[in-house]
């Protein structure tokens, strides 16, 4: 049987741990014992951070809602609460933007929540 020398397959392999580990300080970027690590830890926070993306944009989104209805005399929890009774279905990210961007329009979804509230 012929003899197999491994030194393409491994130096392909090293490539690919260093082309994720570009950027890395230290012996993280150019040593296979430090970057394979950092690589593979760098991975993990990457997945756990695009789900805790999600939530801290919904938290910022809560927080511009509750900064933009607090001038019509509502808090955040009372304007959604009287969003639900009022059967107005925008979800935050939209509300919050229209807070920012067109705040005539969003004036007047506050007023229709402060008056399903009243009623």
């Amino acid at each position: 049987m012929s003899r197999v020398k491994r030194g393409v397959t491994a130096h392909a392999k090293h490539k690919k741990v260093y082309k994720a580990a570009k950027g890395f300080y230290g012996r993280r970027k150019n040593t296979i014992r430090a970057a394979k690590p950092a690589v593979e830890k760098a991975g993990q926070y990457a997945f756990r951070d695009r789900k805790r993306k999600k939530r801290t944009m919904r938290a910022l989104w809560i927080q511009r809602l509750n900064a933009a209805v607090r001038p019509f005399g509502l808090t955040y929890s009372r304007f959604i609460d009287g969003l639900s009774k009022s059967g107005i279905t925008v979800d935050r990210k939209v509300l919050s933007d229209l807070a920012i961007r067109e705040p005539v329009a969003f004036q007047a979804i506050a007023e229709k929540a402060k008056a399903a509230l009243a009623a």
